[in-house]
């Protein structure tokens, strides 16, 4: 039967990606919505930049992929020819395209789909100035000025995987326990998930997690996961996520497969959130054991 996960990620983190900028100005990525705020966000390529950099940092997922093409008259960067799935992680994840003039491409879609993260708190035009002062009155010269926009907030992203796919690509078929230990990796990873950016490392593992497995590979919860400031604190809003559990598929709601996993001491209504689901709320860490044992179920290993 067909099986995917998907889980939707709480994480707060500092001014976590920046464009091309304007002048000595650094802007951080950021969209505007109809009601006038501006939500700024990290790329989906940022995430899986990060993802796996830390899978080869953690367990040794091979980067020695990728080559300089000829394609056309132009030089393009993209993964070797003879590099397959068998010798790559990343490419049994994430995908790839491999292209060649007057030959059709070599294509993989990514088995594992990932949304931006985006703020859930608006951007209010923070701006930190900063200069190169230390470095230069040493050679008693003028220091270079700059202007960087900067955005503390709570961020939320969506993580889906087709586990049908993992490790299947034409006639190559990988065994189950190298399949479960490749899914297993990914989700080892994203429970210590950080991004090194301008001298920081910020911490994007979760504080709020929810997913679970499904007969359907669908970010359920991409854009459920809502917060509002109260005077106790920050809480999670706990409607959309209840008519979410309540929606369907072939028959069955999707809350039955469902759980939450919740960093203590971080929302002000965790309690709340444990009397409505019960016992499909647990720690963050008791959630990614339950999800691994599944995984590990789901391919007989």
């Amino acid at each position: 039967m067909k099986k995917a996960l998907t889980m939707t990620v709480i994480f707060q983190a500092n001014s976590l990606n920046y464009g091309e900028g304007i002048a000595n100005i650094s802007e951080l990525k950021k969209f505007h919505r109809g009601d006038g705020e501006v939500y700024t966000y990290a790329s989906r390529q940022s995430i899986r930049y990060d993802i796996v950099r830390l899978g080869n940092e953690l367990f040794g997922w091979n980067l020695d992929t990728v080559t300089k093409a000829s394609d056309g008259g132009k030089s393009v960067v993209q993964f070797k020819k003879d590099i397959s799935i068998r010798d790559s992680v990343e490419m049994d994840l994430f995908g790839y395209l491999k292209t060649k003039k007057g030959e059709e491409g070599e294509k993989r879609p990514a088995v594992v789909r990932l949304s931006h993260a985006i703020s859930l708190e608006p951007y209010k035009s923070d701006l930190e100035f900063l200069n190169s002062m230390g470095l230069a009155s040493r050679i008693r010269q003028n220091a270079d000025l700059v202007s960087i926009e900067q955005h503390h907030s709570f961020y939320t992203y969506t993580l889906t995987i087709d586990l049908n796919r993992v490790g299947v690509d034409g006639e190559i078929e990988l065994p189950n326990e190298e399949k479960a230990n490749r899914v297993l990796q990914l989700l080892e990873v994203l429970k210590v998930l950080n991004r090194n950016i301008r001298g920081r490392q910020e911490n994007l593992s979760p504080l709020f997690v929810i997913g679970g497995m499904y007969n359907v590979a669908n970010p359920f919860f991409l854009g459920r996961v809502q917060l509002s400031v109260t005077g106790n604190g920050w809480v999670i809003q706990t409607k959309p996520i209840k008519e979410t559990m309540e929606q369907t598929f072939a028959g069955e709601a999707i809350g039955k497969d469902t759980r939450i996993g919740i960093l203590s001491g971080v929302f002000a209504n965790e309690g709340e959130l444990y009397d409505l689901f019960n016992e499909q709320v647990m720690p963050v860490e008791p959630f990614f054991q339950y999800v691994s044992k599944q995984i590990q179920a789901y391919y007989g290993v």
